[in-house]
């Protein structure tokens, strides 16, 4: 468990109201056009207007993770040849994230859709899929809801409440399902908590899926200027960010996920992602929706947020995942057999044997 001064410095009230917080910018990014979500507005009971920065951030840091986990669900075949696996996701601190009902939309739903968050956030994200046909109506007849204990149980969606610290209540959901091949995602969640907590997590996620990648959205360089205030803004609100010290670079990120198991890692900052791994045609559109001149800021705010992702793939399916280099550098992900051929660069590919 976290130890309590750092629960001192990290309100667990705070934490949770920047759940509010992302959705009300999701929603702002939706009606401005940088994507689509028909669910989003069921959950914010304040609309605000957001500036353009931040809504160029919101979607830069959903377009990456959406598309990685494209990646993930059309993995088809493992290195037997076989297919037709059952895919899962288990999201960490899911908020009033809407994803599942978005990915049922498009036929793209795994076959369970697990998310874990504080019994305040899920007790409410179950009152209002109750309350709301167009969510509770895609659970199916079977689904039982229950706003007091804060769970929804479905067949292929399960929203439970967890303090994600508490290891043996992790097992406990994980045991619901088989949960192999998987996504574990993670938006800002594990940096607010300690980092022997977070250590832990990592470690038992590691442990206990042999297939599967570890998604993790954090902000990085505290040291510059621009990093500490961002960590003063953070911690004037009672929400500090405990575990940023710990892994305050791109390579730390990495060596995080393969100190504790993980087959290999990759962690890019928001910049090059932006740049190199967000669709063209996609970045295009955005950026003609609205007036633009925060270039400076821009530049300096993608560059202390970052996507890390590790990889376990026992079943051989998950070699094509990853991040994929500008078509000049002639490069595609690696598989554990073939070392990225610049070993040790940081944001670049790192595997398990790489760190010794």
């Amino acid at each position: 468990m976290a130890n309590p001064v750092a629960d001192s410095r990290s309100n667990r009230a705070a934490v949770q109201a920047t759940n509010d917080d992302a959705s009300a910018s999701k929603l702002s990014c939706v009606k401005k056009g940088y994507m689509k979500d028909d669910y989003i507005h069921l959950f914010v009971r304040r609309p605000v207007r957001r500036s353009p920065i931040i809504n160029r951030g919101y979607f830069a840091r959903w377009a990456a993770l959406r598309k990685l986990l494209y990646q993930f669900l059309s993995c088809e075949r493992d290195a037997k040849g076989q297919g037709n696996a059952k895919k899962q996701i288990l999201s960490l601190g899911a908020g009033f994230d809407t994803t599942y009902f978005q990915l049922q939309d498009e036929g793209k739903a795994p076959y369970i859709y697990v998310e874990l968050d504080f019994k305040e956030v899920t007790s409410k994200k179950a009152a209002i899929i109750e309350s709301c046909s167009q969510l509770r109506d895609k659970l199916g007849a079977t689904a039982s809801i229950s706003r007091e204990n804060g769970e929804v149980l479905s067949d292929h969606y399960k929203l439970l409440p967890a303090d994600l610290r508490d290891i043996q209540k992790l097992d406990e959901v994980i045991a619901m399902a088989n949960m192999d091949p998987s996504v574990i995602q993670d938006k800002c969640v594990l940096i607010y908590l300690d980092p022997d907590s977070s250590r832990s997590i990592v470690g038992w996620a590691s442990k206990r899926f042999s297939t599967a990648v570890f998604f993790l959205y954090e902000q990085i360089h505290p040291d510059d200027a621009f990093g500490q205030q961002m960590i003063r803004n953070l911690e004037s609100r009672g929400c500090a960010l405990l575990g940023i010290y710990d892994t305050p670079t791109l390579l730390a990120k990495e060596n995080f996920f393969l100190d504790q198991g993980w087959q290999r890692a990759v962690a890019w900052d928001m910049l090059r992602i932006y740049s190199n791994f967000v669709d063209d045609q996609e970045r295009r559109r955005i950026e003609r929706l609205e007036l633009f001149d925060e270039f400076e800021e821009w530049h300096m705010m993608q560059e202390h947020y970052c996507v890390a992702y590790a990889i376990n793939d026992a079943m051989g399916l998950l070699g094509d995942l990853g991040f994929f280099f500008p078509k000049d550098e002639h490069h595609m992900p690696c598989s554990p057999s073939q070392p990225h051929h610049h070993e040790g660069v940081e944001g670049d590919e790192r595997t398990s044997h790489q760190t010794s």
